[in-house]
């Protein structure tokens, strides 16, 4: 049986967060913090250190969606580097990169998600990424505020 591998995209994602680069790397690593990707998930593990393994599930649209993967670079204030597979992905490993600049007194944050396939599941990372983007920065937000 001949297998063909799905064609894949990249997505790049930017967003200009009101911390500095160390808080928000904290943060997108710490389960328990509004605004991590993995905060509310009803299944969590995270094994924050390289080659350390992650899984949660989040209920979207009515049902639960699995992810895993594993870390591959962490570089505090830096960079975050995993690998990510779910659904979504077809059960193909792709790799996410986190790069985090200094802009100020803010932090320019880049999401980088490299060979999600080209198709509807795989675009639909976008939306997913969005929204942490968002929950990050609104959770920094609220804290300036108060």
């Amino acid at each position: 049986m001949d297998y063909t591998p799905p064609k894949t995209a990249d997505l790049t994602l930017t967003k200009l967060i009101p911390a500095k680069p160390d808080e928000v790397y904290r943060v997108w690593l710490d389960p328990a913090s509004p605004g991590s990707p993995w905060f509310g998930a009803a299944k969590v593990r995270v094994e924050a250190e390289v080659d350390g393994l992650f899984y949660h599930c989040v209920s979207h649209e009515g049902r639960d969606w699995a992810h895993y993967g594993r870390f591959v670079a962490l570089e505090p204030g830096r960079r975050i580097q995993h690998t990510w597979v779910s659904e979504g992905t077809r059960g193909l490993e792709s790799v996410l990169t986190l790069t985090l600049e200094p802009e100020g007194s803010d932090t320019r944050v880049t999401l980088h998600h490299a060979g999600v396939p080209d198709d509807a599941f795989g675009r639909g990372h976008r939306e997913g990424w969005e929204f942490v983007l968002g929950a990050i920065h609104q959770r920094f937000t609220k804290a300036a505020a108060r």
